[in-house]
C-alpha cells in the first residue's frame, strides 16, 4: 500500500537500527505490517514505524488483535505464544519460528508473580536491528499477566543456520 505520513514520525532504520525521524508528508509504501509494526519503504530505504507510532501513516488501519496480556492465566505456552507476534521486520516470519529463541527459563516467585529470561540469536550478527527486535519480544512477554520483571539477551552461540527454522516458517517461506 503506498501512502503518506501526516506528521513527522518516529522510525528505525532497517538494517543499521539507527532512531531516526522520517518527515511529515513523506511517501511510504508498506512492505509489513506483522507483529503489530510497520515495515516501510521510502525513497531512503527501509524503516519500522512501531506500532504506537502507526497512526501517522494516511490511511492504515492495524488489524485488530487480542494483546497477548488479554490471553488469560499465565503459563510457559502464553510466553511462546507473546513472542510469536514478534517479527524481523525484513523476513515475514515470527521469531519464533525463524528458530531466534533459544532458550526460555520462567521463576516463580513466592507471590505468584513470574520473572521471564529469553536468549534470542538474530540471523546475522551484523543486524543492527537486534536491539529492536528483543525489545520488542521484551514489551511483549512483560505485559503477560503475573510478569514482574523480563529479560530478552542476544546471544551468538549457537550461530543462526537456515536449518534452525521451524517447519511452519519454512512452509511461510517457500522453503518447502
Amino acid at each position: 500500500m503506498e501512502t503518506t505520513l501526516k506528521q513527522a514520525t518516529p522510525a528505525t532504520s532497517i538494517p543499521a537500527g539507527h532512531p531516526t525521524t522520517l518527515a511529515a508528508g513523506s511517501g511510504v509504501f508498506i512492505t509489513q505490517t506483522l507483529g503489530g509494526n510497520v515495515t516501510v519503504r521510502t525513497d531512503q530505504g527501509l524503516f519500522r514505524i512501531a506500532s504506537e507510532h502507526a497512526d501517522a501513516i494516511v490511511g492504515y488501519v492495524p488489524p485488530a488483535a487480542p494483546s497477548a496480556a488479554a490471553a488469560g492465566e499465565f503459563n510457559e505456552a502464553a510466553v511462546w505464544s507473546a513472542l510469536k507476534t514478534c517479527f524481523d521486520p525484513e523476513i515475514p516470519v515470527n521469531i519464533v519460528d525463524l528458530g531466534l529463541v533459544y532458550d526460555l527459563a520462567i521463576e516463580r516467585a513466592g507471590d505468584g508473580s513470574h520473572t521471564v529470561e529469553a536468549k534470542m540469536t538474530l540471523t546475522a550478527q551484523g543486524c543492527g536491528m537486534g536491539p529492536t527486535i528483543a525489545e520488542d519480544a521484551r514489551q511483549k512477554v512483560a505485559a503477560l499477566p503475573t510478569v514482574t520483571s523480563a529479560k530478552v539477551h542476544i546471544v551468538w552461540d549457537p550461530i543462526w543456520t537456515p536449518q534452525m527454522i521451524s517447519p511452519e516458517g519454512r512452509k511461510a517461506l517457500g522453503l518447502e
